[in-house]
């Protein structure tokens, strides 16, 4: 081979269907039989699979055709050459570790549970209806067992109407005594009238001129079947300001006054306006007892008395 003559037979120039043609057959070129290509000292390429190699680095990296990487283990085994992209320096966060293995986002993680929603829902609204039965129920027995009692007892700013023989009693208890203005004793100066209305006694009529120190109203109770403490009521009025009585039982006098107080500021002077109850707790014996109110000095008796009666 000289400068400027590559020769007549190099790789680029070698037609491998040479031996086909007229101008082929003239250079010499004969059907391959062995590896050749058909022209004279054609240059053999032909190679075993795998054996061809393209420089030391690439041969020292990359493995021969149809081998399998000899850094790769078996499948499903671990790999002695694997380091986990966590445990380098600067390594993978953890966080993407969890979202690759199943985390919220990852392609193995498992969407919302809905028939576990739908079941916990069901059974909220059932727990809900059941709620509204049951207090429905429970309304309906308070309200049954409102109706068979009597009522509460009165205080001192509720109102009452006893009759002028008994008092209200629940079922199994005893009547007690009640008794209306005009069946009480008065002693001198002390009378009865109807002129101001709002009276519950019998005929509206009211104890009057009860607003002078020795005034005295006498109720002589019969019946009581049980010694003990009671309550004593009395309905009264008042023009607008407070008032107070002394109260004896059985002839000693109680260490309070009865407080007949202007409860809710009704008008000063309006008597037909200021009627009112109030309640003192009193000991009574078994049989007959004496209760009387007593206006004495140190009281301010400006009242009109209405009705008393008793309870347990």
């Amino acid at each position: 081979m000289t400068p400027g003559n590559n020769g007549a037979s190099t790789p680029e120039d070698d037609d491998p269907f040479g031996y086909l043609y007229a101008d082929g057959q003239a250079n010499g070129a004969q059907p391959p039989s062995g590896g050749g290509y058909g022209y004279p000292n054609s240059v053999n390429r032909v190679r075993a699979v795998g054996t061809r190699q393209y420089g030391q680095p690439q041969q020292a990296q990359t493995a021969s055709y149809g081998q399998a990487p000899p850094q790769q283990g078996a499948y499903g085994q671990p790999n002695a050459h694997y380091a986990a992209p966590e445990t380098l320096p600067g390594g993978a966060p953890a966080t993407q570790t969890a979202m690759a293995s199943g985390g919220r986002g990852g392609r193995g993680g498992r969407g919302p549970n809905t028939k576990g929603l739908l079941i916990g829902a069901i059974a909220v609204v059932a727990a809900v209806v059941i709620g509204i039965g049951v207090a429905m129920v429970g309304g309906d027995d308070d309200k049954g067992d409102s109706d068979d009692q009597a009522g509460t007892s009165p205080t001192q700013s509720q109102s009452s109407e006893p009759t002028p023989s008994t008092t209200k009693a629940g079922d199994g208890e005893v009547e007690l005594p009640a008794i209306d203005a005009k069946a009480l004793r008065l002693s001198p100066g002390v009378t009865t009238a109807s002129d101001v209305q709002g009276a519950k006694a019998d005929g509206g009529v009211y104890v009057t001129g009860f607003n002078q120190v020795g005034a005295k109203v006498t109720w002589t109770v019969d019946g009581i079947k049980e010694a003990g403490r009671y309550r004593f009521y009395t309905r009264y009025s008042v023009p607008g300001v407070d008032a107070n009585a002394t109260l004896i039982v059985n002839g000693e006098a109680e260490s309070r006054p009865l407080n007949m107080e202007n409860f809710g500021g009704t008008p000063k002077g309006d008597y037909e306006k200021g009627w009112k109850e109030t309640w003192s707790n009193v000991n009574l014996t078994k049989g007959t007892n004496t209760i009387e109110l007593a206006c004495n000095e140190g009281n301010q008796c400006d009242a009109l008395l209405d009705q008393m009666w008793l309870q347990k």
